[in-house]
């Protein structure tokens, strides 16, 4: 690769990304409308800049349109899946059945906003906590804009080792650290130590949102309960199975939290009336009963058939096998630069695995609940039809958005922008590089929506930049993960999936406002520690 790393080629790499947040968080444009213009410049600036030609422009658009389809059905899937659950007034009875089992209004937020998204991010993954998180707040009184932001900020801890370890094992293998070497086994242990930094912010963020200090002091323990079980859980685990470290602690946060609903500090009835989250208008004018005959068990088949298909077919590994075999995915040809930066030749670009796929689970666990839900009497005449139809209606603006950030990241990567972003920085900080080392983590998943695409993409280049600079390469892996797991919080693609499924499209740039405040400042936190301890 020839690419002058230079201040003025720098500039023109990061000026797609500078102009689409100025757009969504400045002028507080909505995703659909910024993305075309992020994809525009970011298509003159590969082209005269980094001289890539029309062929390599078509074939990384290619790909992102086939990434994108495969982030919609996921979007399309969960949305299908809420309105199953809004059509039977399902989230009515989760409404005012989890408030009965968690009179404490904090102690609510957090198991809806926090450690069931953490659930979701231990199986799932793939943005399905937030587009399915977002409804479920929206149901017991959060606002939509803070429903979309607390699962964001509730699933980013377990975009690591969540999801089975995928983004993990994307790190290994763009390292080359062979599983169960010290290298491996070490490096897990410094991203987890980071995550559960993080992991213990987003508690804490949580409360503060919820009533600030009033609600810090109230939730204090349950947040250190909660972090020390699911952070430090997950730190023990990367030492023993990596593929369960953050599932399993999840698990066990969830049944911990219900039973501390039952304690005497957390038991009794409390809120702070004038909480920034809640609608008091939603919480006290809703008189909607939903069916008498329905429990609390009962609405949630949904979700319980998910996690339950999600474990069967991830977890048992002659079912993954023979599902995992069923795969397609593109031809593309080799394609380079002016300045020799080649994107090699692909068979199957990005396979898809249907029977695998969180889409899959998703769409078999909203059929099934459809057809529990018709059969008891839930859904009334005409309510398949309404289903669907809003499914449909739902999904179809967030897809503008979502191809055009994803056509973008792909060009971005494709013609070496992304590389010159983090080649940059590098080459100019020294060992002060180790500082952003989690930034350039975060800038990953921003661009791609997915940690394991961030680790793909920039952990061999964090391996490589460590080894030059000769600091420990374990700690700034660890933070090259844990800063994608945090940009996951703030990744466009991800954002939309939460204000599609919060009916309130158009709003990305005010999530991204608030959000940004916690992100940065945690990053720069991780960064700072790494400087200190490995290259003073």
């Amino acid at each position: 690769m020839n690419i002058p790393t230079n201040l003025f080629m720098w500039i023109m790499a990061f000026l797609p990304i500078i102009v689409l947040l100025v757009l969504m968080i400045k002028f507080q444009w909505g995703a659909t409308e910024a993305a075309p213009i992020g994809l525009l410049i970011t298509i003159i600036t590969g082209i005269v800049f980094y001289k890539a030609d029309m062929k390599l422009i078509a074939a990384e658009s290619a790909k992102g349109i086939w990434s994108a389809l495969i982030i919609l059905i996921i979007v399309w899937t969960a949305i299908l899946m809420y309105q199953v659950g809004e059509e039977a007034k399902a989230f009515v009875v989760i409404k005012n059945g989890m408030r009965k089992l968690l009179p404490n209004e904090l102690l609510l937020v957090i198991a809806m906003g926090w450690i069931f998204e953490s659930f979701l991010q231990g199986i799932t993954g793939f943005g399905v906590p937030v587009a399915v998180g977002a409804p479920l707040l929206i149901g017991i009184g959060v606002k939509p804009m803070w429903a979309v932001i607390l699962p964001l900020l509730g699933q980013a801890w377990g975009n690591t080792f969540g999801t089975l370890a995928a983004a993990w094992d994307s790190l290994a293998m763009s390292a080359n650290l062979a599983a169960g070497s010290k290298e491996y086994l070490v490096t897990a242990l410094w991203t987890a130590a980071f995550i559960w930094f993080w992991n213990a912010i987003t508690g804490f963020a949580i409360c503060w949102f919820y009533g600030k200090g009033k609600a810090l002091k109230k939730g204090f323990l349950a947040v250190v309960i909660m972090s020390l079980i699911q952070g430090g859980g997950e730190l023990l685990l990367t030492q023993v199975n990596t593929t369960l470290s953050c599932f399993l602690p999840s698990c066990v946060s969830l049944v911990v939290l219900l039973l501390l609903g039952r304690t005497k500090m957390y038991k009794e009835e409390w809120c702070i009336e004038d909480s920034a989250l809640m609608n008091r208008e939603f919480t006290e004018q809703s008189t909607e009963e939903g069916p008498s005959d329905m429990t609390l068990v009962q609405a949630f088949v949904p979700y319980f058939l998910l996690s339950a298909l999600t474990l069967i077919v991830l977890l048992v590994k002659p079912i993954n096998t023979v599902l995992s075999q069923v795969q397609f995915g593109l031809p593309f040809p080799e394609t380079s630069t002016g300045y020799g930066y080649v994107n090699a030749a692909s068979e199957c670009f990005s396979p898809f695995q249907p029977f695998t796929h969180a889409s899959m689970f998703l769409f078999i666990s909203s059929i099934i609940g459809l057809v529990y839900y018709k059969y008891k009497g839930w859904i009334k005449e005409g309510g398949v039809k309404r289903i669907f139809v809003k499914s449909v209606t739902m999904t179809m603006p967030s897809g503008i958005a979502v191809i055009g950030l994803v056509i973008m990241s792909k060009i971005m990567s494709g013609t070496g922008q992304t590389v010159v972003l983090a080649n940059g920085i590098a080459n100019v900080l020294g060992k002060v590089y180790v500082v952003f080392a989690p930034f350039v983590g975060l800038l990953g998943t921003f661009m791609t929506g997915s940690n394991m695409s961030s680790n793909i993409l920039f952990g061999d280049f964090q391996m490589q930049t460590s080894a030059l600079l000769d600091v420990n390469s374990a700690a700034v892996l660890g933070a090259q993960s844990a800063g994608g797991a945090i940009g996951s919080a703030v990744s466009p693609s991800k954002i939309i999936l939460g204000t599609t499924t919060a009916n309130i499209l158009g709003s990305e740039g005010a999530v991204m406002k608030k959000i940004i405040g916690i992100t940065v400042p945690a990053t720069i936190v991780i960064g700072a520690i790494v400087y200190v301890l490995v290259a003073l």
